[in-house]
């Protein structure tokens, strides 16, 4: 840190209290009252140099006061004895610390080349723009303690002359750095080091453990920038993206920052809640504290760079979670939850667990995750693959080689895939955040419905992971409602299950009875289909049923037996009866398959036999399997015990034969 000292006499003045003398022959002949602390001086050496203590003295004789009082003086009683010593000739130290501060005293002073030649002023100005403003940590210095002497520091031009001057610094080449700064984090990654100059890298200090010449990372200047206070590391960082300084630097300043001044938001907020346990000066301080971090944040979602990718999603989703617990404007929180929406395939689970503020509701803020995968969706919607037609009659014809038009292929369809993969990493996030959220009690079904149905189907290939949210949903809410229960497990695509997840549906007692009917059903045409029976050859109403609908149609797959039943009375018997004839006609269709099936592996066995001297084990031995163990007994039980309950409504279509104890369905979870 660089100095200046002016004067030659030795210090003589003494301070006892709250007042300061100078130790002379010659009594002292005014006092001077600074901010409630007194001065016991001489008015001749200060009237030589202080052009202002003319008006102040003669407005206090004419007033016939004893003492001379100087209100609103900048800085402290300090600040003045210096300016007092200067007058004195008294030995003075000016650094970085008090630069500024005496600067402004001096000019409340008028300690001007009008007054006297060489005045404080003139020393002071030179001492800053040869010493203080060259220098890097020292520009930091006088900016912040040049915070405390407004509007002073910022009517003389001194807060905006050093932050011009950090700023240049800011934009500099690495290789040209040659003044010292403080880096304490240990690794340093090799895209955030210049390498310009190998052979004559700058010397810096702060980093442990590292050799003093070495490489000067790209984001040197970040820890330094972060001592500041909000208002000024705003002004900063503003100053330093107008000279061009790289979006990915500007990024990694503000997380740094973030994680100095941001940390144990959380515990606070938590001590926050035992309000009634606290005292009031507690909770008068802490929300003084809130309301200083909630400026802070929002100064720093400000300063965002625009470009996509600069920032980390966790370090954005840390920053909502932040403004949630702080109550930050909603205009804070709506650009929070864009900016992660621009990159949310690169969120994690732990980070998407947003507290809500709502406490006596819902214990995470599912409504921010809902905007959030909108916001994913919205920007990443393909554009029309040709311009419209009043477009076409614009763009003139231009002939494009077959080498050109491979090439947009070949990108197009990257692209297509780049996308299709970030849905499904994005799908596959929600479907685990979905059955994190469900042990919250509150959670409502429709707000449950809302997320699950925002993932476009073709996100997900697969729906165990869906299948795991419902299953926990229904587990944690008992009480949910039969209705409700069903549209729940609509959202479900039962052909999308694998093997272990039909297994585990097919013995969940939480899952209404159709849908496990329709797992066990698709799982055996599955199972046949992969035994290579064809599905040309399959009944025209299984056909109907694994063909290739739509995902809006799925809800109406469970009533496609129920079309050819009479009307009946709208009593309870019509459930039984059309749960009868669902059975009914499904026993019916597999009874068909399964004799299918028996005729081609019968053939399939004939042919290896003509060909191989040793008969071979037929390829459809599995699905036969399938149907004896898993499906016939689960479904002529079922049908057997329905056909008990209603035998008088309805003539059974086939006869079973007695249960005497109906298998429970259980769960595995």
């Amino acid at each position: 840190m660089k100095f200046m000292r002016l004067g030659s006499r030795p210090d003589f003045f003494s301070t006892r209290g709250n007042i300061t003398s100078v130790r002379s022959d010659l009594m002292s002949d005014i006092v001077l009252d600074v901010d409630g602390h007194k001065f016991n001086l001489h008015l001749f050496p200060l009237l030589a140099r202080c052009g202002a203590l003319h008006k102040l003295v003669t407005a206090a004789v004419e007033a016939g006061e004893d003492e001379v009082k100087i209100e609103d003086f900048p800085g402290s009683a300090e600040c003045f004895e210096i300016c007092a010593k200067f007058c004195y000739g008294v030995t003075i130290t000016l650094n970085a610390h008090n630069v500024g501060e005496v600067r402004c005293g001096a000019e409340y002073l008028k300690m001007s080349e009008n007054v006297e030649k060489s005045n404080l002023i003139y020393k002071l100005e030179v001492f800053l723009n040869s010493s203080i403003l060259r220098g890097w940590k020292d520009s930091i210095i006088c900016l912040q303690s040049s915070k405390d002497n407004l509007p002073w520091s910022e009517d003389l031009n001194i807060i905006n002359r050093c932050i011009d001057s950090i700023s240049s610094k800011m934009v500099v080449e690495p290789a040209k750095v040659d003044w010292s700064f403080s880096y304490s984090r240990v690794s340093i990654a090799l895209d955030h080091v210049s390498v310009s100059q190998p052979n004559s890298p700058a010397l810096w200090s702060g980093m442990p453990g590292c050799p003093w010449l070495s490489p000067v990372p790209k984001d040197w200047w970040v820890e330094d920038i972060c001592d500041l206070d909000t208002d000024l590391f705003w002004r900063v960082m503003v100053t330093a993206k107008a000279k061009g300084v790289a979006n990915d630097l500007v990024a990694e300043a503000l997380k740094v920052y973030a994680q100095r001044w941001l940390p144990g938001v959380s515990d606070e907020h938590t001590i926050a809640d035992n309000t009634r346990s606290t005292r009031i000066s507690v909770q008068v301080d802490y929300a003084l504290e809130a309301k200083k971090h909630r400026q802070m944040l929002e100064t720093i979602v400000s300063l965002l760079p625009a470009e996509k990718g600069s920032s980390t999603c966790s370090f954005l989703l840390k920053l909502l979670k932040a403004a949630t617990i702080l109550n930050a404007s909603p205009s804070s929180r709506e650009e929070l939850a864009r900016r992660v929406g621009l990159q949310l395939e690169e969120a994690a689970l732990r980070d998407l667990l947003i507290p809500s503020l709502a406490y006596v509701n819902e214990m995470h803020d599912v409504d921010v995750v809902i905007q959030i995968v909108e916001h994913y969706l919205l920007q990443n919607q393909s554009p029309p693959m040709t311009p419209p037609p009043e477009r076409l009659k614009a763009i003139p014809e231009r002939r494009r080689t077959r080498s050109t038009e491979n090439f947009d292929s070949v990108d197009s369809r990257q692209s297509a895939a780049v996308t299709h993969g970030s849905k499904h990493k994005v799908a596959k996030l929600i479907d685990s955040y979905l059955a994190e959220v469900s042990r919250d009690p509150n959670l409502s079904v429709a707000k449950f419905m809302q997320l699950a149905e925002s993932i476009p189907d073709f996100a997900r290939p697969f729906h165990d992971g869906l299948y795991r949210a419902i299953d926990m949903y229904l587990k944690e809410h008992p009480n949910v409602s039969k209705g409700d229960r069903k549209k729940i497990c609509r959202l479900m695509d039962c052909r999308k299950l694998s093997m272990d997840a039909c297994m585990h549906a097919a013995q969940n007692e939480r899952l209404p009875l159709r849908t496990v009917v329709q797992v066990l059903f698709f799982e055996q045409v599955r199972t046949a289909a992969t035994g290579g029976y064809s599905l040309s050859e399959m009944p025209s109403s299984i056909r109907a049923l694994v063909g290739q609908e739509s995902s809006d149609d799925r809800s109406q797959m469970s009533d496609m037996h129920t079309d050819n039943v009479p009307s009946v009375s709208a009593s309870g018997d019509h459930g039984c009866y059309v749960l009868h004839q669902d059975f009914s006609s499904l026993k019916d269709e597999l009874t068909h398959l399964k004799s299918r099936i028996a005729d081609a592996e019968t053939r399939q066995s004939f042919a290896q036999d003509s060909l191989k001297p040793s008969k071979p084990k037929g390829m459809f031995s599995k699905p036969k399997k399938f149907l004896q163990k898993l499906f016939s007994k689960k479904v002529s039980n079922s049908a057997s015990s329905k056909d008990s309950e209603t035998q008088s409504t309805v003539q059974p279509a086939a006869a079973q034969p007695p249960n005497p104890s109906l298998r429970r369905r259980h769960s595995m979870v």
